[in-house]
């Protein structure tokens, strides 16, 4: 029996030093997976940081600007004071073949301009948020007014609220 006992004894310090080095193989592939999945990242970003500066060497992209007329409205507002709108509008496009249907649905575009632009409050025009979203709102008109034909941006060159 004490020869038993002696013999798991010797088995179980057998285990305990066949243990140790696979926990340090374990703690060894571990560091180096964590050491090579930043290495990865590091060299990712660093390719991504750089391969985007390829893009900005692409050539100018062509654009043709349109001048719409002027256009004056009253806003929406209490009939104590009224209040007034003055908007100068350029629109930038691709070619030349928009530029036309542009002038074809000339009518239409400054009927949408018209409408939505009566439909305004002040506060709805006030800091860059309220202009981003009319420019946001007329580019959509116009792209609706001038279909299948596309317009890029809607420029301001003056707007004024009286």
């Amino acid at each position: 029996m004490a020869e038993a006992a002696l013999a798991d004894d010797l088995a179980e310090e057998g285990e305990g030093k066949g243990a140790a080095p696979a926990k340090s193989k374990k703690k060894l592939f571990l560091y180096a997976g964590g050491g090579l999945g930043v290495l990865l990242l590091v060299l990712g970003s660093y390719f991504m940081f750089f391969s985007g500066s390829s893009e900005t060497k692409q050539a100018p992209v062509k654009s043709v600007y349109f001048d719409l007329p002027e256009m004056t409205v009253n806003l929406s507002a209490s009939a104590d004071r009224p209040q007034y709108l003055r908007v100068k509008v350029t629109l930038e496009m691709a070619d030349d073949k928009v530029q036309d249907a542009v002038k074809k649905a000339m009518p239409r575009v400054v009927d949408a301009f018209q409408v939505h632009l009566r439909e305004l409050r002040a506060i709805d025009l006030e800091g860059s948020a309220g202009l981003y979203r009319l420019r946001e709102e007329l580019m959509r008109r116009i792209n609706i007014a001038i279909a299948p034909a596309k317009i890029r941006a809607v420029l301001f060159k003056e707007v004024v609220v009286q």
